[in-house]
């Protein structure tokens, strides 16, 4: 989908409505959390698992998320680790995914502003919940600049076609 095609600022997709949510074991409450959240600010939510605390392997949920998204199935996606490394490095596998692990509110800004980033990977167990709140809500809120930027975000999918 986002891959296939040079995009601008007449195919732009920032109407954020439903939003894929994933986690492993050690995301799980974090996932929890935002959930609800993310129900009160008025998003759908698509919960991908995982569904306990029980020990899960990341890789199994971080490419249901990320081909949520590709697919269009979702507008957005989170997925949460305990770092969140891995999770990003598993999302960026699928083609059209822009994946971005972000640890803070200005991370989370330029991720959107810049990057026009699709799935956003946090480290659950490293924030707290307010946190967490604040930094999905002005992940999701944010919308890509453009202008210069598109010029970059055209580079990037292009490595990904070869």
């Amino acid at each position: 989908m986002y891959g296939d095609e040079n995009f601008n600022e007449n195919n732009q997709k920032d109407n954020v409505v439903r939003v894929a949510v994933g986690s492993d074991h050690g995301g799980f409450v974090s996932k929890e959390i935002l959930k609800k959240y993310l129900a009160v600010l008025g998003y759908k939510v698509f919960d991908l698992g995982t569904f306990s605390d029980d020990s899960v392997d990341y890789p199994d949920y971080a490419v249901k998320v990320a081909q949520s998204v590709a697919s269009g199935e979702t507008d957005r996606g989170i997925m949460i680790d305990g770092a969140g490394i891995g999770s990003s490095m598993v999302c960026n596998k699928i083609r059209g995914i822009r994946a971005a692990l972000c640890y803070d509110v200005k991370t989370v800004k330029n991720s959107r502003l810049h990057n026009n980033a699709n799935v956003l990977t946090l480290g659950g167990p490293l924030h707290t919940p307010d946190e967490l709140c604040e930094m999905v809500k002005v992940w999701l809120q944010t919308r890509f600049e453009g202008g210069r930027h598109w010029t970059r975000i055209n580079k990037m999918m292009a490595v990904e076609r070869g």
